[in-house]
């Protein structure tokens, strides 16, 4: 299985204000990160870890923590970085990669502009954030990037996602674990998704 819909009830409460549209744009952003968060305390339940000695105020105790530097975060610019910091409130020693790409209105072909990586990216587990998961081009592209870099743990990450954009990200990438809150119905004939919640970059920041 590479596609897991996390249906928790606090992640169902907070995607139905996600999606209000008289969600402004402050709280829009905080109902992001905490919604990240929570999918994230799943989507990192495999992450690498090793004992360490732990001395209590009563005993010395062998403790399992996780592996620092062995997590990059990788947002698609610019909508992906509302996602960031709820995955560091877990994770703070997560590394963060950004890769730009941007959606051409009339062929929805998505572009690349920008591409940053951490050092030693293709060593790491990298979780891909973007909110939407629409036509799956732009998750397809940054998948595609960071395969040329080596990396073979992946992960995708999304709040909303198509039936559409998934079945092309699995198709491109069946290796690739797919994380989503909630399946939406379908993409209308601009490609945005129905019932969605309008375009979560322009919510995010405050643009429109």
């Amino acid at each position: 299985m590479s596609v897991f819909i996390l249906d928790h009830p606090l992640i169902k409460h907070k995607v139905a204000l996600l999606r209000d549209v008289n969600t402004h744009a402050n709280q829009f952003r905080e109902l992001v990160e905490e919604i990240t968060t929570l999918m994230a305390f799943e989507a990192l339940n495999d992450i690498p870890t090793k004992e360490i000695e732990v001395e209590t105020p009563l005993e010395k105790t062998m403790q399992t923590v996780a592996v620092e530097n062995s997590v990059a975060i990788i947002p698609i610019l610019r909508a992906g970085l509302g996602m960031v910091n709820g995955i560091h409130t877990l994770l703070p020693t997560a590394k963060v990669g950004h890769i730009g790409l941007y959606r051409d209105h009339e062929t929805l072909k998505p572009k690349e502009y920008y591409c940053k990586l951490p050092d030693g990216i293709a060593d790491k587990i990298c979780i891909i954030v973007d909110p939407m998961l629409a036509t799956g081009g732009s998750a397809v592209a940054a998948i595609d990037l960071l395969k040329k870099q080596g990396c073979t743990k992946i992960k995708l990450m999304n709040i909303i996602a198509a039936p559409t954009g998934i079945e092309t990200v699995e198709k491109a990438h069946p290796d690739v674990q797919i994380y989503i809150a909630q399946k939406d119905r379908c993409l209308n004939e601009n490609g945005y998704i129905l019932p969605g919640l309008g375009d979560a970059g322009d919510r995010i920041f405050g643009t429109k």
